[in-house]
């Protein structure tokens, strides 16, 4: 069976359809999955298992005719047997429809899904990785949802017990922060990022109780600016800059603690079981994180990042 996913979205959303993904796999172990997915998140696909192939189309409307001729065309040639659709949008159901493929699965209510053959509810109100989830009764499929799971190569499990060696981490242990936000959700205008000087009173404190934890930030090619500006206020703060997925995937795992905003590195921290702590200004924790005691979400009361006060922040960190 050959099956084609289309996931539009950052990192964050292919990592929180991988729980379908790995399921489909699962109970079809003989089929082939496709996947595509755009540019800038090509990359989550390092670490998960149940994928054969990852295609890339820009789903923005940035693509000319030729772009959108030349994607129809290779999904064609490919003969898939199932599509599941997380595109909403009629384009997509309707590129669908012009593909052929004979089981078109998405959501209800969208306006798309005139061209599908089986449409999905869409509930909106639960956990996002149990809402994808709910794709698989298309195919008269209903498995239990057990939660994020990756595969991290062991090459990127060797670099990061390199990289914290490196930084002198490897025995002490570390918190590592996350206080960067992608580069679309700035030009959207989303408020993701936490004040670095907030930041500051957080990680003082944290070294004043615990000064023999290292507190390690994450940085990225977004990050500069506020890892710069933090490294002016907390000169003593380690900064460790993985390259890929798989990487940043191992460092978070080695880590005692994750605190973080609302990122691709939070859904991570949640798929390798490490303690988070997560930050969320307008966007609504309870759609973003699994219930639980191991990922904890803060919400701003007023929708603004800044709002969320160090102290309800270190108040989680203490357990209080």
């Amino acid at each position: 069976m050959k099956i084609l996913a289309l996931v539009p979205g950052g990192i964050g959303d292919q990592i929180l359809f991988f729980p379908t993904l790995d399921d489909l796999k699962h109970i079809r172990p003989d089929a082939k999955i496709t996947v595509i997915t755009e540019p800038r998140s090509k990359g989550a696909y390092r670490v998960c298992k149940s994928v054969s192939e990852v295609l890339i189309y820009d789903f923005k409307d940035r693509n000319g005719l030729a772009d959108f001729a030349n994607i129809l065309e290779i999904i064609r040639d490919r003969e898939y047997d199932v599509v599941l659709s997380l595109g909403q949008r009629w384009t997509v159901g309707f590129a669908l429809w012009l593909t052929g493929i004979p089981t078109r699965i998405g959501y209800d209510g969208s306006t798309g899904a005139r061209f599908l053959t089986h449409a999905v509810p869409l509930k909106t109100e639960q956990y996002a990785a149990e809402m994808y989830h709910d794709l698989l009764s298309g195919l008269g499929i209903n498995p239990p949802f057990s939660g994020l799971a990756i595969n991290v190569p062991k090459s990127d499990i060797d670099w990061a017990e390199r990289e914290q060696q490196r930084l002198g981490v490897k025995d002490s242990g570390y918190i590592l922060i996350h206080g960067g936000s992608s580069q679309l959700a700035q030009v959207k205008g989303i408020d993701k990022i936490y004040p670095v000087e907030q930041w500051q009173q957080i990680i003082q404190e944290i070294q004043q109780r615990q000064p023999n934890l290292p507190v390690v930030m994450i940085s990225g090619p977004e990050d500069m600016e506020v890892t710069n500006e933090l490294l002016q206020r907390c000169s003593d703060v380690k900064v460790t800059s993985p390259d890929d997925v798989g990487k940043l995937a191992a460092m978070i795992a080695a880590a005692n603690l994750m605190i973080c905003t609302d990122s691709a590195p939070m859904h991570l921290a949640v798929a390798v079981g490490t303690y988070t702590i997560a930050l969320f200004g307008p966007t609504d924790p309870q759609k973003l994180l699994p219930q639980g005691d191991r990922a904890i979400g803060i919400r701003s009361s007023t929708g603004n990042m800044a709002d969320i006060a160090p102290s309800q922040v270190l108040q989680k960190i203490w357990g209080g």
